[in-house]
């Protein structure tokens, strides 16, 4: 029995150090589109990027369904709220997780096709400096709609 459980807990020791080894993989998830109240306004996308092994740099994210986009963060300063555009892309190191959310970095979508509605799938294209590209599909909300909590579940 004895022999038994120490065999158990080194397979055991031995899985959780193989997973620690394990590859990262550069990639996107739990990405939503929030789609403008008013028509002709900017629509924001949001998502979380982990990165790689290796440190990488987003050059761009794109879609087929606005005319331009823009990367933004929004800060606080004197109890007021500021958005500014992030110029030149944005780092991302090996292993790190960046969140795009409300109130925080975002992706801005300029004249959207207006024939995107709550629940239609917005492909969004992230470029890295590295020359990959990752096409994500994200579920569009309306204005008002509460933000997932999970985003799309990809």
């Amino acid at each position: 029995m004895l022999k038994a459980a120490a065999t158990a807990l080194a397979l055991g020791t031995a899985m959780t150090l193989a997973a620690c080894g394990q590859d990262a993989e550069l990639r996107v998830d739990k990405g939503w589109v929030k789609l403008a109240a008013v028509p002709d306004r900017p629509a924001a996308a949001y998502f979380t990027i982990h990165g790689g092994d290796k440190a990488d740099h987003l050059v761009d994210v794109g879609t087929d369904v606005a005319i331009r986009t823009e990367m933004h963060e929004t800060s606080q300063a004197g109890g007021m709220s500021h958005m500014a555009k992030i110029e030149g892309g944005l780092d991302v190191p090996a292993r790190a997780k960046i969140a795009f959310e409300p109130g925080g970095k975002h992706v801005m979508l300029f004249n959207v096709n207006p024939g995107i509605k709550p629940g239609s799938k917005v492909t969004l294209t992230f470029t890295f400096s590295s020359g990959e590209q990752i096409q994500y599909d994200a579920l569009a909300y309306a204005a008002g709609d509460t933000a997932p909590m999970h985003g799309d579940k990809k």
